[in-house]
């Protein structure tokens, strides 16, 4: 495994934000992860597929080639599905789709293989925890139910999708609860992960801080000198 920083945190933190940033200012990979599980819950309504079969889900999952590429597109075998990921639907069955131990046994391998092909910042919910625990360096934002509603809202606005946003507020604290309670990999904070409350912050100063720490663990060599020299390491050209 090559060098991996992980960022984990609920819907709305920042991550897939941030994370993307920094890694095309790294030139490393970038993996969005919720958007491999979204892929899973969008071909599933797509087939009719209920979100509460476990079984079934895990099957299709096991069958379809999904992949991300350098600009971090998904695509469902030649399909590109990136639009289509980020709507209400998507997101509230992504949430239930996740959740089946079957699903998340089918793309643990479609995920590590990623950090096969050069250093990596990738952003989920069980990153530093189940799919990285050995990670060089560990991140979990976080931000207030609210907050993360009011970022939700102005995207679907942007996308042209009317939302209430008390609705929003409680289906993120739904999503949240099932997320942390879920018996396969919940989402959950742990103690080698660097606690980040980007409530109040902007996302340059989110992305600054991030650098920060990227920047110091490269200089500090890393735990077991896993970073050392860091900053030199680019994604390898083709040929």
């Amino acid at each position: 495994m090559g060098i991996v920083v992980t960022v984990d945190g609920p819907a709305g933190a920042g991550k897939s934000t941030v994370a993307k940033k920094l890694a095309k200012e790294l030139g490393w990979r970038y993996l969005d992860t919720g958007a491999l599980y979204r892929a899973v819950a969008l071909t599933a309504l797509d087939r009719g597929l209920p979100t509460h079969d476990g079984e079934g889900l895990g099957a299709l999952t096991a069958t379809l080639a999904i992949r991300q590429d350098e600009e971090g597109r998904t695509f469902v075998g030649d399909d590109d599905v990136s639009s289509e990921l980020r709507t209400e639907r998507v997101s509230q069955a992504a949430s239930q789709v996740s959740a089946h131990p079957s699903v998340r046994r089918a793309l643990v391998d479609v995920q590590r293989r990623v950090a096969d092909d050069g250093p990596l910042i990738c952003e989920g919910r069980d990153m530093g925890t189940v799919i990285f625990p050995d990670a060089a360096l560990k991140v979990f934002l976080d931000a207030s139910p609210r907050t993360r509603a009011e970022r939700r809202r102005d995207d679907l606005q942007a996308r042209g999708e009317d939302v209430d946003l008390d609705e929003l507020v409680s289906q993120i604290e739904e999503r949240d609860h099932r997320d942390a309670n879920r018996d396969t990999a919940p989402l959950l904070q742990q103690d080698d992960q660097i606690a980040i409350d980007t409530s109040e912050m902007s996302i340059e100063r989110v992305l600054e801080r991030l650098r920060e720490l990227v920047v110091e663990r490269c200089e500090n060599g890393g735990t077991d000198n896993r970073l050392g020299n860091c900053l030199d390491s680019r994604i390898p050209s083709g040929p």
